[in-house]
């Protein structure tokens, strides 16, 4: 579904993804892991069409998509649940989800159905309707973040650290919601900093150190390697 070849991504002059080369298959979850300023984000960046590529390329379902603009990209089928969320904060819940959906044109019956569905996958959204979505707690915001990207009808959810800042309890249930659209057919490529978290429910992921792709593997290779364990799962090389 997803295939990126040695994608180049800078600010400035200063590199942030180098030589990046990472596949997606339909129907996976994908992981990206790493440290802070790995360029996890910024690679998803690249492929939502947020920040251009200095080189490579970027093939989603074999188009070339590398220098499309990001709405266009939303309308060939990906979607972005952004780092820090980035909800719409004067907007109510039900105005953020039906901006997701603003570039599909649906008409009032098929935008209510679309909605209801994601009050379905949300409960919690469901009871906070009408609230503005700078009340919402970090979790809520979160359900919001990934119910609007999920009003454009995606084939591939981008997934920037949906667990940042969120209390563990809240976590288990965007990590129980991930693999539920995993089973309903969508592909998700995720960034997390939670990585024995990712690593657990991917079924490949990728470690990305200082903007290289440094290893890959499955998920279970990956969560069981000593040196993904020594360096991001706070485990010794000595451990089991």
């Amino acid at each position: 579904m997803l295939k990126i070849q040695d994608v180049h991504l800078a600010y400035g002059p200063i590199s942030a993804v180098r030589k990046a080369t990472i596949e997606v298959e339909a129907g996976e979850v994908v992981a990206i892991v790493g440290g802070n300023g790995a360029g996890k984000s910024t690679l998803l960046k690249g492929i939502a069409g947020l920040m251009p590529v200095s080189s490579g390329q970027i093939l989603f379902e074999e188009e070339d998509v590398t220098r499309l603009p990001p709405h266009r990209r939303v309308a060939r089928g990906i979607a972005l649940s952004p780092e820090g969320r980035q909800v719409f904060p004067d907007q109510s819940v039900y105005d953020n989800l039906t901006l997701g959906a603003y570039f599909r044109r649906l008409s009032n019956e098929a935008l209510e159905a679309e909605v209801e569905e994601q009050f379905k996958l949300f409960p919690r959204l469901r009871e906070r309707r009408n609230q503005l979505a700078v009340t919402l707690s970090g979790g809520e915001q979160q359900m919001l973040a990934i119910a609007r990207a999920l009003m454009g009808k995606p084939r591939l959810l981008l997934l920037d650290e949906p667990s940042l800042g969120l209390a563990p309890k809240i976590i288990q249930e965007i990590f129980d919601i991930i693999v539920s659209l995993r089973r309903s057919g969508i592909t998700i490529l995720l960034v997390e900093q939670m990585a024995n978290m990712a690593l657990a429910i991917a079924d490949r992921a990728y470690v990305l150190e200082t903007g290289n792709v440094t290893l890959s593997g499955t998920g279970q290779q990956l969560l069981h390697d000593p040196k993904v364990r020594a360096a991001y799962l706070g485990v010794s090389h000595g451990t089991a």
